[in-house]
């Protein structure tokens, strides 16, 4: 039996949940723009400007590719801790 956790269901999972919150966040700063969060995403998303099609989809991609970054880095480390730890029981 394979013990672990999916590369490709974390880094899917992990990067919708990435692209649907800057969506949403992007969304949130044109109904209320006095409240508006584009700056931190200025500093997170190179290259993101508010706001143009192009800006919005360079940072549906760059936070899509976060959400790789991270499980590619994640998925591995914690496969081999669980694997070490479930060997020392």
């Amino acid at each position: 039996m394979k013990q672990g956790i999916s590369l490709l269901a974390v880094g899917h999972a992990t990067s919708l949940f990435l692209a649907i919150s800057f969506a949403l966040c992007v969304g949130f700063d044109l109904l209320f723009p006095a409240h508006a969060m584009y700056g931190a995403w200025q500093a997170l998303v190179p290259g993101f400007e508010w706001i143009s099609w192009k800006s919005f989809f360079l940072g549906l991609v760059e936070t899509w590719a976060y959400g790789w970054y991270f499980a590619l880095i994640w998925v591995p480390v914690y496969n081999l801790v669980s694997r070490k730890s479930r060997a020392s029981y």
